[in-house]
């Protein structure tokens, strides 16, 4: 093989000689005074004489060099040169043979469909990193080439081949890979463990919840979500998203999750939730802002009371398919300080599915963000079965994959419409107290009739009344008119609540033996499974007990 003719076409060569032949044909210029004539003699005397790399042969060349250098001809890719590395390497390969047959590491590779590629187009192309049957990595570089003008008859084009070993470089990058990996997983580990591992479930809801960290390449959120029972027959719903990625995210929503819980156990309005936990924000770490949306379920009312901080709108569907949005109000993300939340409500009646979910499930870089609540919206108004099943179907509507760009967690809610027999165990009953010495007897009667009628054993009876007589008892003493009182039984618990217009909240304490009162809520307390206190929004207080059924009567 003639390599003079194979080098004459290698890209480059021919722009080098040329421009070495316009320097040597340039005129002397030594009479113009450009040049002193001293300096020319001795760059023309004593310079030594250095080939040019025109003169250079090729052959000489491409064997001394490490990488592996193969030449292949014609349609056929046939063998017209190996270099010695490339011999070392993968052993001797006969010339003239189809590369195909005698350079079965190159198809293992898959490189005959670039060759293919590279002789049609005649562009060079590059590969990256590619395992050889040899075990090492190797980049490839494949060059057109040209053979003579393809006058006798014979295919002039060909392709160079270059391989450089970069095994190094390879394992040092999946090193880094694997260590980026390891670090994701260690963070995805953290997220999880932060996140309930089950949900609390609450009488009058149904829930179900589903957390998507973000594909391989993003580091994981601080998205999170939570169903907190208050007692009462009352339940708190929040979900929100630490700005960021990585464990610090992770760590932050981790306290603020625990906060939320702690503020949660007080009662508060869900306005005041998100003040306290704006505070603590802060104190947290001054860079990190989080959102959040707090509500609270009162099966009594049929709403949700609802706060946001920075955070999407909740989402509910009604019984005939209509989905509304929780609008206002809305006020600026934790951690920014100096604003007032304020709480707004929307209706959750029977039948209804309510849906908080994180910006991952609505946000897309192309697409604007009302866009995307809208159509979350269309495929809520067709979403229907379990709580689960809802989740499931929304987060596939939104197009979430394993390798989503976002974290996503989406809580879904349902307030179910229930009859017949199941409806039998969700019974209310409330009495108005005028107040005056026939109000407390007045009560008793009442509850006695009322947990008669239910069919409570009569231990269940004689507990439910003495707990009556004791909260009103507390109310006519320490409250202020309107009183009422509140008999509810669900599957699992009946609930005794008396509200007045006093905001006074009751607090258990040790009554000496020469006191005449203070055992009231004492004896509550003794007597009930669990009780509690809060202030209504209207003002006033609302103080309950409530006592969990027995089996039999949850059946």
């Amino acid at each position: 093989m003639n390599f003079t003719r194979w080098s004459a076409r290698l890209p480059g060569t021919q722009r080098r000689a040329a421009a070495r032949t316009e320097q040597t044909a340039s005129p002397d210029r030594r009479g113009d005074g450009s040049v002193p004539a001293a300096r020319a003699e001795q760059l023309t005397d004593e310079t030594p004489s250095v080939p040019a790399v025109d003169e250079l042969r090729v052959r000489e060349v491409l064997d001394r060099v490490p990488s592996l250098v193969a030449l292949v001809h014609g349609p056929d890719h046939r063998i017209a040169y190996v270099n010695d590395a490339y011999t070392t390497t993968f052993g001797v390969r006969p010339l003239g043979e189809r590369a195909r047959e005698a350079l079965p590491e190159l198809d293992a590779l898959g490189l005959f469909p670039l060759l293919d590629q590279v002789q049609r187009s005649g562009k060079p192309r590059t590969v990256k990193s590619r395992k050889a049957p040899d075990g090492r990595s190797y980049t490839f570089t494949c060059t057109p080439v040209a053979q003579g003008d393809g006058k006798d008859g014979s295919d002039g084009r060909g392709v160079l081949v270059f391989a450089t070993d970069v095994t190094d470089h390879a394992e040092a990058a999946e090193r880094l890979r694997a260590s980026e990996r390891r670090q994701r997983e260690t963070a995805v580990t953290l997220q999880r463990s932060l996140l309930p591992q089950e949900l609390e479930e609450p009488d009058d809801l149904r829930v179900a919840a589903t957390y998507h960290p973000g594909g391989t390449e993003a580091a994981v959120g601080g998205d999170w979500y939570d169903v907190i029972t208050l007692g009462g027959g009352r339940t708190a719903l929040v979900i929100g998203d630490v700005m960021g990625r990585g464990v610090r995210a992770a760590a932050v929503m981790g306290q603020l999750r625990t906060a939320v819980r702690a503020y949660a156990r007080l009662d508060l309005p869900p306005h005041e939730v998100l003040q306290l936990l704006d505070g603590l924000a802060s104190e947290i770490d001054a860079n990190q802002i989080a959102t959040c949306a707090y509500a609270v379920h009162d099966p009594n009312e049929g709403k949700l009371v609802h706060a946001s901080a920075g955070h999407l709108p909740i989402l509910v569907r009604d019984e005939n398919g209509t989905v509304l949005r929780a609008e206002e109000p809305t006020g600026p993300p934790l951690g920014t300080g100096g604003w007032m939340h304020s709480s707004g409500s929307i209706p959750l009646s029977p039948g209804s599915t309510a849906v908080l979910y994180t910006d991952g499930l609505v946000e897309r870089r192309d697409a604007d963000l009302d866009e995307g609540i809208a159509a979350l919206e269309r495929a809520l108004a067709g979403a229907t079965g379990t709580p689960q099943v809802v989740c499931d179907r929304l987060v596939r509507s939104a197009g979430v994959t394993p390798d989503h760009d976002d974290d996503v967690a989406v809580l879904v809610l349902q307030h179910p419409a229930r009859t017949g027999p199941e409806g039998e165990l969700f019974r209310n009953a409330a009495l108005e107290l005028l107040g005056g010495v026939e109000a407390a007897p007045r009560a008793r009667a009442f509850a006695s009739g009322v947990l008669t009628s239910w069919r409570f054993p009569a231990d269940l009876h004689d507990l439910g009344v003495l707990a009556t007589s004791e909260l009103v008892a507390n109310s006519l003493q320490h409250g202020t008119p309107p009183m009422r009182l509140r008999l509810r039984r669900t599957d699992r618990r009946l609930i005794i609540e008396v509200t007045d217009g006093d905001d006074h909240l009751p607090r258990r304490r040790r009554a000496e033996p020469g006191d005449e009162s203070g055992r009231g809520i004492a004896i509550v307390a003794t007597i009930a499974s669990n009780w509690g206190c809060r202030r209504t929004p209207g003002g006033g207080k609302a103080v309950w007990c409530e006592f969990a059924l027995p089996r039999t009567q949850t059946t």
